[in-house]
């Protein structure tokens, strides 16, 4: 497998378990969101350990978080927001009954 896609696999694979540990933590502390972006700061270290075979311009730490941001921030949000979802047992709630939610639940 390229190095790049086995960076780019085990990246998402971090940046989802980071969105998991966010949404956890966020449902029972206010300050639960901060540990994913603590994990997307360490994640370079972890890459650079994990696979050996990296081309040498992908071995500098500031390369590697411009390149996972964007991964990293759909994922952690997507992630997050999903276990918070879960966890919290997120009811809707429609306050207006012309709404398209209101009229598929009641109608």
């Amino acid at each position: 497998m390229n190095p790049e896609n086995k960076l780019m696999l085990i990246a998402y694979a971090i940046f989802t378990i980071a969105g998991i540990i966010s949404g956890l933590l966020s449902a029972y502390a206010p300050l639960g969101w901060i540990v994913g972006w603590g994990i997307y700061v360490i994640t370079p270290k972890l890459l650079i350990a994990i696979v050996n075979d990296l081309p040498e311009e992908l071995k500098d730490e500031r390369v590697l978080l411009k390149k996972t941001f964007w991964s990293f921030f759909f994922f952690w949000l997507y992630f997050t927001g999903m276990t918070y979802t879960v966890v919290t047992n997120y009811q809707p709630v429609s306050y207006y009954n012309g709404t398209l939610y209101y009229n598929i639940s009641k109608g």
